[in-house]
C-alpha cells in the first residue's frame, strides 16, 4: 500500500466521483424542521459506495419534530490493528435551495459545467462525504497496521445535530484515541484549517399587536411597523454591547444577523396583527451566550413597554463553543504535513463563525479540526463543488490516512 500508488488511483477516479456526486445530489435530504422528508433516500444511496470496508453500520434516530421520519447516520470503518480510529465526519443534508428563479440550473439536477458540479449540497456536503469514500478506497483490508479508518456520514447538521453527531457522541461510537477531521468549511486553496468556533445563538422575537383595516391604523397597532423599528435598535444595542475582536477568528468580531422572517399579511390594505424576526448570532467565546439571551429579553422588554405590543424573545437554538483543538499535537501535525504534501502549502490556523460537527466533539473533550478545499459557494444559489477540489481533498485525507493508520 504505497501512498504514490494510492493517489494515483484516486486521480484515474475523476470521472467515477464525479457521477457518484451527481447521483446522490439527485436525492433530496432536507429535514423535517425545515420542511422535508429527512436524508433517507440519500443515505440508501450513499450506503452504495460503500464498499469493501470491514464494516458498514446504520444508526438511524428518530426525528423529534416528525416520528414518522428516521434520521440516518452512516459508519463504515477498515479495522487497524491499533488503538483508536481516524474518522472522516460529513453530513447527508442540506439547506433549503431558496429562490429557484436564482438557480442557473434545477438544484437537484447536478450539472457538470467547466470544471465543476452544480446542484445542492454539491459543496456543502456532498464534496466531502465523496472524498472521503475515495480517500479510504484503495487501501486494502487487513492491511492497516495502525489506527482504523473511519467515515461518519451523519443527518441533522444543518438545524441542531441532535439526531446526528450529537447523538453518535452521546452513544458511545468514539473513543479517546480517535482522531477527527471535519471537511465542512474551507477557503480556496486549502489555505486555511479551522480549529476554534464561536458561539452559535438564534433568537426568534415575536410581535403580537393588533389587526385591523389600512385605512384606521390608529384602531390598531402595526406589529410590523414595530417589529422594523424595534429591529434596528436591537441590533445597534448588541453590537455595541459585544464589540471585541480576536484575531484568530474569520471573521475577528462577532456577528449579529437578521435572517429568517414570516409573512406578515396576504394584502397590502390590512395592518399586520403579529410579526416575527430571527438573529443569527456568532458570539466569540469569550462572552457567555446565556448573557446574550437574558440582554435580548431585557430589549424586549423594553419595547413591549414602548409600544403596547406584547414581545416575546425566546433562543431557537444555543450552542456553546469548545475549547480551542490541540495544534501542538502529533495528529495535527499529520494532518498539516498531509495538507502541505499535497497543496503545497501549510494552512493557517484559525477560527470560524462555526456551527459545524467539530464543536460537538471539543465540548466532549477532543480535538476535532476542519478542513477541506472550499469554493465559497455553499448555502448559494448555483452551488457547486470544483472537480478539482473533489480529487485533491481526497488526497489529502489519504495521505493522512497512510500517515497514521499504516
Amino acid at each position: 500500500m504505497r501512498l504514490p500508488d494510492i493517489l494515483k488511483k484516486i486521480e484515474a477516479s475523476r470521472n467515477d466521483m464525479t457521477a457518484d456526486v451527481t447521483a446522490m445530489i439527485r436525492m433530496p435530504a432536507i429535514g423535517p424542521l425545515n420542511g422535508g422528508k429527512g436524508e433517507g433516500h440519500r443515505a440508501d444511496k450513499v450506503t452504495e459506495f460503500l464498499k469493501d470496508f470491514d464494516s458498514v453500520e446504520r444508526v438511524d434516530v428518530k426525528d423529534m419534530h416528525d416520528p414518522s421520519v428516521m434520521r440516518p447516520n452512516i459508519l463504515a470503518k477498515k479495522n487497524g490493528s491499533g488503538k483508536g480510529t481516524v474518522w472522516i465526519i460529513s453530513h447527508l443534508d442540506t439547506v433549503l435551495p431558496g429562490d429557484l428563479d436564482e438557480w442557473k440550473t434545477p438544484p437537484y439536477e447536478p450539472t457538470v459545467k467547466d470544471g465543476r458540479i452544480y446542484g445542492l449540497g454539491t459543496e456543502d456536503n456532498g464534496q466531502a462525504i465523496i472524498s472521503s469514500i475515495y480517500a479510504a478506497k484503495f487501501f486494502e483490508l487487513g492491511k492497516l497496521t495502525k489506527r482504523s479508518i473511519g467515515l461518519a456520514i451523519v443527518a441533522d447538521e444543518e438545524t441542531t445535530s441532535a439526531m446526528g453527531i450529537e447523538h453518535l457522541i452521546n452513544a458511545g461510537f468514539f473513543g479517546p484515541d480517535d482522531v477527527f477531521v471535519v471537511p465542512d468549511w474551507g477557503v480556496p486553496g486549502g489555505t486555511m484549517v479551522e480549529v476554534a468556533e464561536k458561539h452559535l445563538v438564534w433568537i426568534k422575537f415575536a410581535i403580537e399587536g393588533k389587526q385591523t383595516h389600512g385605512s384606521t391604523p390608529q384602531k390598531g397597532l402595526n406589529a410590523f411597523r414595530v417589529s422594523a423599528k424595534m429591529l434596528v435598535d436591537v441590533l445597534d444595542k448588541l453590537e455595541k454591547k459585544y464589540p471585541v475582536s480576536d484575531p484568530l477568528f474569520r471573521p475577528p468580531a462577532s456577528t449579529v444577523e437578521p435572517t429568517k422572517s414570516i409573512a406578515t399579511v396576504g394584502n397590502v390594505n390590512t395592518i399586520p396583527g403579529y410579526h416575527e424576526f430571527w438573529l443569527d448570532i456568532r458570539l466569540l467565546p469569550r462572552y457567555d451566550p446565556d448573557d446574550l439571551i437574558a440582554y435580548a429579553k431585557e430589549l424586549g422588554a423594553e419595547w413591549e413597554k414602548r409600544t403596547g405590543a406584547k414581545i416575546t424573545v425566546s433562543a431557537d437554538q444555543r450552542t456553546r463553543s469548545g475549547r480551542p483543538s490541540d495544534t501542538e499535537c502529533p495528529e495535527f501535525r499529520a494532518l498539516f504535513d498531509s495538507i502541505s504534501s499535497v497543496i503545497g502549502k501549510g494552512p493557517e490556523v484559525v477560527g470560524v463563525g462555526g456551527g459545524t460537527c467539530a464543536n460537538f466533539f471539543r465540548l466532549a473533550g477532543y480535538n476535532a479540526y476542519v478542513w477541506q478545499t472550499g469554493g465559497g459557494s455553499l448555502h448559494q444559489p448555483n452551488e457547486y463543488c470544483e472537480l478539482d477540489n473533489l480529487v485533491s481533498d481526497a488526497k489529502v485525507f489519504a495521505t493522512l490516512f497512510h500517515k497514521l493508520c499504516v
